[in-house]
């Protein structure tokens, strides 16, 4: 497909391969090209001001699906060392708060609470947010996350965090030191992971012989139905479908035994696994969600070729919007700096000439500019002193959330660009 829209040069090769070769799921060769997306800086290495006349890396992003598992996939090329100063967090918003109480009330129904818990390890752990509820609830928790930065919030929050990758050597070490994972989660951090292989051959050698494995990630079927093409990026590895963790699973001796359907980030996934020797029968979900997946053609290569041609649209329709609402002396600024939005952003090459500046409520990217577009990233309180005529949000799956908090903005007569599904402004 021809592009039409302006993308940041790479300032230097990639160390590894821009393309797979073979599925991370399934290890298919029935691989096709969807999204050819240009040279992208990592979509959460944020500026800072003193690097912004240094050449930035960057990388092709390359959308490849598998025909044969549906797993929407890139090659790794995020530099070793990235995790471990990470700036995302999910404190930042309210409704994460609430979604990881219940995950946490999920794992500790399962580990049970008080004395004689089994354990409950999350690999990811993040800012330790949900493992604090786990603990709240009488869980005896780990933490496993390779950002010491992060791993500083967590223990404020009385958590428990193994700053390390994990890898089958991790789990070995975790297991002798604590003793076998009656749950282990992981949530948006499997879709970060190149060696799912290796992974999960870790989470079993960690886990109990009946133990759970939780994973949550966005549902392949959303994005791909919903035109979420900002969900890949290069941190995110993979966007994965039911029937890739399934077949995963199966490779490495693992069941998918229950599904539960989310909410959350436009669309998600709660799959629950078991050791596959246990032979548990999956709940009806299970194949239900499966045939749901075959049905929305997330094997079938137009498909694929559909959902490239309705994101080239959206670009289009949302720059052209962008332009007039410029070349009529309106303001514009984005709201939220998530990774997704430097995706949009780069691809359809969104920068500084448009919006005046992001307003994200993470203090950790606060004072920083994006990257590859170098927008700079302010408080939430910039709205209201700035006054832009025009939101675009690009933390559009917090959108009921954001417009509540800019309940002001709204009422002075502001107004949202909100880019997915498609492009429309609110109110």
């Amino acid at each position: 497909m021809n592009r039409t829209f302006t993308r940041p040069p790479a300032t230097r090769p990639p160390a590894r391969p821009s393309v797979l070769t073979a599925c991370r799921c399934c290890r298919s060769s029935n691989l096709m090209l969807v999204l050819p997306m240009g040279a992208h800086p990592p979509a959460n290495m944020f500026v800072r001001p003193e690097d912004r006349a240094r050449p930035q890396p960057a990388f092709a992003l390359n959308a490849q699906a598998c025909l044969d598992c549906g797993l929407l996939q890139v090659a790794d090329q995020v530099p070793p060392d990235f995790f471990t100063n990470y700036l995302y967090v999910p404190s930042g918003a309210a409704t994460m708060h609430s979604h990881f109480a219940e995950l946490a009330q999920v794992a500790v129904a399962r580990a049970g609470s008080g004395e004689g818990a089994g354990l409950i390890v999350d690999i990811g752990c993040n800012d330790g947010l949900m493992l604090s509820h786990a603990n709240a609830q009488g869980g005896r928790t780990l933490g496993i996350d390779p950002a010491a930065n992060l791993a500083v919030i967590a223990a404020e929050r009385g958590v428990r965090v193994d700053t390390a990758f994990f890898n089958p050597e991790t789990a070995a070490r975790v297991r002798a030191a604590e003793g076998p994972a009656r749950v282990i989660t992981t949530t948006n951090t499997f879709n970060h992971i190149d060696d799912l292989h290796g992974f999960c051959t870790g989470v079993l050698a960690l886990l109990e012989e009946d133990g759970t494995f939780i994973i949550e990630v966005p549902w392949g079927k959303t994005i791909l139905e919903t035109n979420e093409f900002d969900n890949v990026y290069h941190e995110h590895l993979s966007e994965l479908s039911l029937l890739s963790i399934v077949r995963l699973g199966e490779a490495v001796g693992l069941d998918v035994v229950d599904v539960t359907r989310l909410p959350v980030h436009g669309g998600s996934m709660r799959v629950f696994l078991q050791p596959a020797a246990l032979q548990a029968d999956p709940a009806p979900v299970v194949a239900q969600m499966l045939e749901e997946e075959r049905a929305a053609g997330l094997l079938r290569r137009e498909s694929y070729e559909a959902f490239a041609g309705r994101v080239q649209d959206l670009g289009e329709v949302l720059t052209r919007i962008l332009k007039g609402l410029k070349a009529s002396g309106k303001s514009i600024a984005g709201y939220g700096a998530p990774a997704k939005g430097n995706t949009l952003l780069n691809y359809f090459g969104i920068g500084p000439e448009t919006l005046d500046f992001l307003a994200d409520r993470n203090p950790l990217k606060q004072g920083l500019y994006s990257p590859g577009m170098m927008i700079p990233v302010l408080g939430p309180e910039a709205v209201a002193e700035r006054q832009p005529d025009y939101l675009l949000v690009l933390a559009w799956n917090f959108f009921d959330e954001i417009r509540e908090q800019m309940a002001e903005f709204e009422a002075r007569g502001g107004k949202f660009i909100v880019p997915l599904p498609s492009p429309r402004i609110i109110p």
